[in-house]
């Protein structure tokens, strides 16, 4: 039998961002032919990660077989003279041989900021605030991030806490500037029905009422009693429910299509997993978050859960957050309908492992929405800094 060629090293950062973790590269990190899109960059990726597993573990790569944490990064210098670095992120499947580069990681792009600034992609003032001007190569948006700095090093630790992560950090302010989509953006408009409620039909569920919305990443948001749900439920409640899942992915396809993003349902399913999200949303009510913390009715203004290829969420997508604030702030959405009478600049709202503020600041100009900033605070660290190896071939 001949010998298989040896492994590779490939420089890499292992880094949390948010409620999510990710391998992170600059493209210079990567072999010449895995610097661009194409076969080459993917399967390099899923080796990385350990993907396509059909055990569903990722015990032969860096991932943890969840959907916030089956990601990886690349970041390089910026050629765009408002920004400063290059964001891509893509979302690896567990199961089967997909990379999905179609939307942002709102959760890890907390971390873009300080693995450039430990990566020399950019300057930062020895002390103080660093500004990081992102662009966010996946949906061709801008993000700038607040990096606390101290002795001319990212400031990681702090007393900032974040539900869905167990440990405080030092907080990460990031702003999402014009998060909703344009005319000539992926998907169209904002709203690319036109319609800020949408009637989706779906073989076997029937007709479901949506809001269609691109911000952050293009979401699809319901009525949790649309599914038959509550909004207070926690991941096992879900993810155990095959049924359910099949049900929510059907909805989740079919949006994907009436929002111009997929040709046919089987497309979306089957080559983009990752984008749009499907959010559903309830009235306030009180549960207990999956670490025990109790969360009453009056401490947020909404319930809110998400799906993340095809499963619940264990906190809230970064994006998804985007999505909510933005919804919230403009008068008509289902979401905003929730939240009752008025526009919803800011927006505290309870997920499967607590509570999250968004806000966002849009106004109306002859007769069209228009969302100037999302804002929200996030945490990220370090976890390990070095090679990955991976087989030659």
């Amino acid at each position: 039998m001949s010998q298989k060629a040896p492994q590779i090293a490939v420089r890499a950062t292992y880094m949390r961002g948010g409620t999510s973790k990710g391998v992170f590269f600059t493209p210079d990190d990567l072999p010449e032919n895995a610097r661009v899109p194409g076969t080459a960059r993917d399967a390099l990726m899923l080796r990385v990660i350990g993907s396509p597993d059909p055990y569903g573990k990722h015990i032969d790569g860096m991932g943890a077989a969840t959907s916030s944490t089956s990601k990886v990064v690349i970041v390089g210098r910026s050629t765009r003279d408002d920004c400063d670095v290059d964001y891509l992120f893509g979302a690896v499947a567990i199961e089967s041989p997909v990379v999905d580069w179609s939307g942002n990681c709102g959760n890890l792009t907390s971390a873009v900021g300080p693995f450039a600034i430990a990566r020399g992609l950019v300057d930062a003032p020895a002390d103080g605030t660093a500004t990081v001007r992102i662009w966010q190569a996946n949906i061709q948006k801008r993000i700038v991030a607040h990096v606390p700095m101290h002795d001319g090093q990212v400031q990681e630790t702090g007393y900032f806490e974040l539900d869905g992560v167990t440990f405080p950090a030092a907080e990460i302010k990031l702003e999402f500037l014009d998060p909703g989509a344009d005319e000539e953006g992926e998907g169209g408009a904002m709203f690319p029905t036109g319609r800020m409620i949408d009637t989706v039909d779906v073989p076997g569920v029937g007709a479901v009422e949506t809001t269609l919305i691109n911000a952050g990443n293009p979401t699809i948001f319901v009525d949790a009693a649309t599914l038959g749900l509550t909004g207070a439920e926690l991941q096992p409640a879900v993810n155990s429910n095959d049924a359910l899942l099949a049900r929510c992915e059907s909805i989740r396809a079919h949006g994907t299509v009436a929002m111009g993003l997929a040709a046919s349902a089987q497309e979306a399913t089957e080559k983009r997993p990752h984008t749009p999200k499907l959010a559903f949303v309830a009235p306030p009510q009180g549960y207990t978050a999956s670490n025990g913390k109790a969360v009453a009715a009056g401490d947020v203004d909404l319930c809110a859960r998400i799906f993340s290829m095809g499963k619940l969420h264990h906190a809230m997508t970064g994006t998804g957050a985007v999505a909510i604030a933005v919804a919230a702030a403009i008068p008509g959405t289902l979401v905003a309908r929730v939240l009752g009478e008025g526009q919803h600049r800011e927006v505290k709202f309870g997920h499967p492992s607590g509570t999250l503020n968004v806000g966002a600041e849009a106004h109306e100009a002859d007769g069209t929405w228009q969302v100037t900033k999302a804002l929200m605070s996030r945490s990220a660290r370090r976890l390990m800094d070095g090679t990955v190896f991976v087989p030659g071939n």
